[in-house]
C-alpha cells in the first residue's frame, strides 16, 4: 500500500487559520498554535457579543430618549407611559433617532404626550 503524505492538507488548514487571525497582535497572527487559540477565543467573543450588542444598543437608545425628554421636563418612564396612553407605536430605536436628528419633531411628540397626561 502506498504511503500517504498529508502535508498539503495540514498546510491548507494552517493557512486558513492564519488568514482568519490576520490582524491579531504579535505571534497570535503568525504562529499557528497561538493563532488557533486566539482565533477560537475571538469566535467565542463574536458569538457572545452578537447578542450583547442588542442589549447595549437598547440601553443607548433609552439614554438618548431620556436626555431628550428631560429637556422638556419629563422623565423616561413617564414619557413611555404617555406614548402608550396616546397610542403612538414607535420603538426606542426610531424615537432615539428622531430625538438625535430632529429635535423639533421630537418636541411635537412630547407636546402630544404632555397634553394627554395633563
Amino acid at each position: 500500500m502506498a504511503r500517504v503524505k498529508r502535508g498539503t492538507t495540514t498546510h491548507a488548514r494552517h493557512k486558513k487559520v492564519l488568514e482568519q487571525s490576520k490582524g491579531f497582535v504579535g505571534r497570535s497572527s503568525t504562529n499557528y498554535r497561538i493563532a488557533r487559540e486566539r482565533l477560537e477565543k475571538s469566535l467565542q467573543y463574536a458569538y457572545r457579543d452578537r447578542r450583547v450588542k442588542k442589549r447595549e444598543f437598547r440601553g443607548l437608545w433609552i439614554q438618548r430618549i431620556n436626555a431628550a425628554v428631560r429637556e422638556h421636563g419629563l422623565t423616561y418612564s413617564v414619557f413611555i407611559a404617555g406614548l402608550k396612553k396616546v397610542g403612538i407605536e414607535m420603538d426606542r430605536k426610531v424615537l432615539a433617532a428622531i430625538a438625535y436628528d430632529d429635535p423639533a419633531s421630537f418636541a411635537a411628540i412630547v407636546q402630544k404626550i404632555q397634553a394627554a397626561l395633563a
